[in-house]
């Protein structure tokens, strides 16, 4: 059939033919698209968001409380100049710098009984509801305490006790350097003094000795 020119203002009399000879390969495409489409949907992943650092907020981490991350370990403090010093319990010693905070506090409990027990307290920020040992190692003695985040004056520090009696303190014995270390705490170097281990035999029950009091550091 021959198609003569036509106005474009008005249907062209072989419209009907192109429509009818184009449909086929139409129809064709759309069922190629749709196929595309169908194969996307079954692939693992479709329409969910990438990986992200947003869902692991979610989970709680492994030893930490209320799913926040374990804080970053602290170095050892500068122990240049730090001393034991007596406070106004006579049953507690602290020991740190002259003027500065408070390293560690060494108390007794219950002196001179079967239930006597000294208290150590390492003044460093520990994560509520951890745990860890306490290394006091001295010339005469190595113990290995445990210690437990404990709030004290309104914030978590480390401390943990032990029998007064315990071989391991004697790591305070004579008058020789010996280190407190706790895990991600720092290692508190001790510089000699008699007072320590002083306090130590007054908790077994030993008579104490007159001793010369020491300026006490800051809190």
């Amino acid at each position: 059939m021959s198609c003569p020119l036509a106005d474009t203002a008005r249907p062209h009399p072989c419209d009907h033919l192109r429509r009818a000879h184009d449909r086929p390969a139409l129809i064709a495409r759309r069922l190629a698209a749709a196929a595309v489409l169908a194969a996307l949907t079954l692939l693992p992943g479709a329409c969910k968001p990438p990986p992200s650092d947003a869902a692991a907020v979610r989970v709680p981490l492994a030893g930490s409380a209320a799913g926040r991350a374990p804080s970053a370990p602290l170095a050892s403090p500068d122990t240049t100049g730090a001393l034991w010093a007596e406070t106004a319990n006579r049953l507690r010693l602290v020991y740190g710098r002259p003027g500065e905070a408070v390293l560690l506090a060494l108390e007794c409990q219950g002196p001179a009984s079967p239930a006597a027990r000294l208290v150590i307290t390492r003044m460093a920020p520990a994560d509520a509801g951890a745990g860890a040992l306490l290394a006091l190692v001295g010339k005469e003695a190595i113990a290995r305490i445990p210690v437990d985040a404990t709030l004290i004056g309104g914030r978590r520090v480390w401390q943990g006790a032990a029998p007064a009696l315990d071989k391991g303190w004697d790591a305070l014995k004579g008058l020789d350097e010996a280190s407190a270390t706790v895990p991600g705490a720092g290692k508190v170097q001790l510089n000699p003094s008699p007072l320590p281990f002083a306090l130590v035999e007054q908790c077994r029950g030993a008579q104490p000795s007159k001793l010369q009091p020491q300026p006490s550091p800051g809190q």
